[in-house]
């Protein structure tokens, strides 16, 4: 091999290997979550969750208030957290407010910003939870969460099961 052709081939080599570093990983298209975490302090607590999003279309602008991001709408929330509590004789139960309501807890999600392209992201979501119990339930000192996330294209995530809490 000549000098010349034995230099190129030397530089364009760790130029490739770097640049295959940085592909970007593939994923479903509809977001996936896991390891789910939960951390209580008073009557407030954070959720904490990882995700995948094969096209990285996840969260909500204010602006996109339009069917089928309505408020009549379900998908008008991109994430839901159920709310259960494990009834002594019955097993685990939806909770219930005052008025006899499921409790869900609804988050609309900002935006998550990726520059370029719609691109597979993954990371990790807090979300903070006030009043994560229902105090007026005298079975609400075993409670558990289960978590659903939307993304734009409303592609709905695997349900996600928070392990037992207790208060």
């Amino acid at each position: 091999m000549n000098a010349k052709v034995g230099y190129i081939f030397g530089a364009i080599l760790p130029f490739l290997f770097l640049t295959s570093c940085f592909k970007g990983e593939n994923y479903p298209v509809e977001p996936i979550i896991s390891e789910p975490l939960f951390a209580a302090s008073g009557d407030s607590a954070v959720l904490t969750f990882s995700f995948t999003d094969g096209d990285g279309d996840i969260g909500l602008d204010d602006s996109e208030v339009s069917p089928p991001y309505d408020t009549a709408s379900k998908y008008h929330y991109n994430l839901y957290v159920d709310y259960y509590e494990k009834d002594d004789v019955n097993g685990w139960q939806r909770g219930k407010d005052i008025a006899g309501d499921s409790i869900v807890f609804k988050y609309r999600l900002e935006p998550i910003i990726i520059k370029g392209k719609n691109r597979g992201i993954k990371g990790t979501m807090d979300v903070a939870m006030n009043n994560y119990y229902n105090p007026f339930s005298d079975q609400s000192d075993t409670i558990r969460y289960r978590i659903q996330l939307i993304d734009r294209a409303l592609n709905e995530s695997n349900y996600l099961e928070t392990d037992m809490i207790t208060r």
